[in-house]
């Protein structure tokens, strides 16, 4: 193919490909990697207390397993970033999910803890760019009216994600199964089934992103400009029912600074990926981004990790009748609960697990509703708000004795979960393709690494300080919604948009 006539600018070219069926496969598709993410790094949550009474699990080795997928995601959030900014979105992809499938599935026939703690870091490590590389993906194929809504729907991905974790757990882990395999030395058992289930999604993405189309967003930035325009009349063809010939793009180009580290070797490949991040003028979006990727990090992944934890107790004190108390005080009496005490049973509390379920789906459903305002309201002002109601509810709930009060101020404070979406649809936003994966990876992975030390804090407070949980975290919370002040406005991001335009 000859490329000729006016280069028209990459979003115009990406906009007359239309809005159809494709957009919705990538949507679907990038839904499915996020489940895989999601499957794989929370898993621990259901697995590690599930297999304490085989592997003979301590307490603290059970806090070091479940901060394993953390470790991993951290160790190489920066490698998939180089890879998807210097290889392609759909190939690194490809090879993240089928790796974690591999490793994610063999850890089910684990004989010990240290090796499914091994098995687990190899899993997680291998899915740990596939949020950041999905999304990227899915903005790159996505025309800019419809980019920012459908980015925010991936975060009601993820929290459902969390939720049908609780509703397949359920079912399989109370079943009694126990089948001896002598090779291996293990009892294959219900636990080992839901690993094995948790796995799926990884095998069904990397198939997805097999027949998916490369971004052609990254192959107009490395110079592979014919391709790109094979990948938008393939968009073309589908989401209109024409045919390709009738796509009256001929040429196109990337109105943006960009450059290729494909020839310049590893290092000095990892190198142009990433000083462009810490000199200006990106600098100040760098800091910014990962500033308020950790303050959301901090709070909220350590919250969640710890939710069954904080359900359990609360419903056990309003079954048991003791509904004029604290959250905190219900944590207490829960703590020092004879019956939980003396009760040696790894399988989970299904009440929490299905209250964790009802959580997570009214968190998704918001988020779909604000998706479809974030238009007309805005993302920076959705994001202060958010904010801001989740660092006060937090700071109030101490002061409540109304269980249904209490109830719906942690829901509100668990809300600040929806700011993920926010911070994502910004990372695409505001960082040029070229290095666009690796700072979107490198945002998250520096909020990943505040995570490690909210989990442990707010297990060490929950345990020994409830109250201070609450008053610390609201006000990081709400000191976030601060920060937030300094994102760009709506109307800078639009002039930005149509510059590329133009």
């Amino acid at each position: 193919m000859t490329v000729k006539g006016n280069k028209v600018p990459f979003e115009k070219a990406l906009d007359m490909t239309g809005y159809g069926v494709y957009n919705l496969g990538i949507f679907l598709l990038t839904s499915s990697i996020i489940l895989g993410m999601t499957f794989e790094i929370f898993s621990v949550s259901y697995l590690v207390p599930a297999s304490a009474c085989e592997l003979g699990t301590s307490s603290k080795q059970q806090g070091l397993m479940a901060c394993v997928p953390l470790i991993g995601i951290i160790a190489t959030s920066h490698f998939w970033g180089y890879l998807a900014d210097t290889r392609g979105r759909r190939k690194v992809l490809i090879i993240s999910m089928t790796l974690s499938y591999i490793a994610g599935t063999a850890a089910a026939f684990s004989n010990n803890w240290i090796v499914l703690s091994l098995l687990k870091l190899l899993s997680s490590a291998a899915v740990s760019g596939a949020f950041a590389l999905s999304v990227t993906l899915l903005s790159e194929c996505t025309p800019v009216a419809k980019r920012s809504s459908l980015v925010l729907l991936t975060t009601s991905v993820h929290l459902a994600g969390m939720g049908v974790m609780a509703v397949i757990a359920m079912p399989v882990l109370p079943l009694k199964f126990a089948y001896y395999w002598p090779t291996i030395g293990i009892y294959f058992n219900s636990w080992r089934v839901l690993d094995l289930i948790f796995a799926v999604p990884c095998a069904v993405s990397a198939i997805g992103c097999y027949c998916a189309f490369e971004s052609p967003k990254y192959l107009v930035t490395v110079g592979r400009e014919e391709e790109a325009l094979e990948v938008l009349k393939g968009i073309y063809t589908m989401n209109t029912r024409k045919s390709s010939d009738s796509y009256e793009v001929n040429s196109v180009e990337l109105d943006e600074d960009s450059s290729s580290s494909l020839h310049k070797g590893f290092w000095g490949s990892i190198a142009a990926q990433t000083l462009p991040m810490l000199k200006a003028p990106l600098l100040k979006n760098t800091i910014l981004l990962a500033s308020l990727f950790v303050v959301c990090y901090i709070c909220m992944n350590g919250f969640f990790v710890w939710l069954p934890f904080i359900v359990n107790a609360f419903m056990i004190s309003v079954v048991g009748g003791e509904r004029q108390l604290t959250i905190c005080e219900m944590i207490r009496i829960s703590a020092n609960s004879t019956e939980v005490q003396e009760t040696n049973d790894c399988s989970m509390n299904s009440v929490a697990m299905t209250v964790v379920f009802g959580i997570t789906i009214v968190l998704a459903t918001l988020n779909i509703f604000i998706s479809g305002i974030v238009n007309w309201v805005g993302r920076k002002r959705l994001f202060i708000g958010i904010q801001v109601i989740a660092g006060l509810s937090a700071l109030v709930i101490n002061a409540s004795p109304y269980w249904i009060l209490s109830a719906i101020l942690l829901l509100l404070f668990l809300s600040g979960i929806l700011n993920f979406g926010f911070l994502n649809t910004f990372s695409v936003d505001v960082f040029p393709t070229y290095v666009k994966a690796m700072a979107v990876c490198v945002t998250v992975m520096v909020g990943r690494a505040s995570a490690i030390i909210g989990i442990n804090v707010i297990k060490l407070l929950l345990d020994y300080n409830c109250e201070a949980v609450f008053y610390i975290f609201g006000t990081i919370a709400l000191g976030g919604g601060i920060i937030g002040l300094l994102l760009p406005s709506e109307e800078k991001i639009r002039e930005s948009t149509k510059k590329l335009q133009t």
